[in-house]
């Protein structure tokens, strides 16, 4: 009789040995590298597909930080009658010019942000197409470039 328990308590609890004795039941090592490597094939499919979204969204918030840039250089016009010079920059979005009797700003709730890539936006005056250019050099910081790296803005 005890024997046909530790023949069932056995069978419950694992793999029975070639000597007789009960084994821990568990994961051989062979499963544990073929899991491994499952794992790191759908890492290296998924990843790429993550991080080019993630270069995208960076195009996507320098546009928008530009867009909203342009439409505080316009509201500086409608009241100063002119766009801010080179010398003064962005920052009479914010802090009032001296020489400036007809700012009614601050035209943005804190200073110009710096492109998504941590480099300040380019102005310049006059510009090349307009008025002014207001313009990031993408991620690289060069000018020209393609995909992630091209220039963003009004060129």
């Amino acid at each position: 009789m005890r024997t046909r328990t530790r023949t069932a308590t056995a069978r419950l609890r694992g793999i029975r040995s070639r000597r007789g004795s009960c084994a821990a039941a568990g994961f051989t090592l062979l499963e544990l590298l073929v899991v491994i490597v499952i794992i790191g094939l759908l890492a290296g499919y998924v990843a790429p597909r993550y991080f080019s979204q993630v270069g995208k969204s960076e195009v996507q918030v320098a546009r928008a930080q530009i867009d909203a840039i342009e439409k505080a250089l316009d509201q500086y016009r409608l009241d100063t009658r002119r766009y801010p010079t080179a010398e003064q920059g962005l920052d009479v979005l914010i802090t009032k010019p001296a020489s400036e009797p007809n700012w009614n700003g601050p035209y943005l709730k804190k200073t110009a942000p710096n492109d998504p890539w941590g480099r300040p936006y380019v102005y310049r005056v006059p510009g090349q197409k307009g008025e002014f250019d207001l313009f990031s050099y993408g991620r690289d910081g060069k000018p020209g470039g393609s995909g992630e790296d091209a220039d963003i803005g009004s060129l």
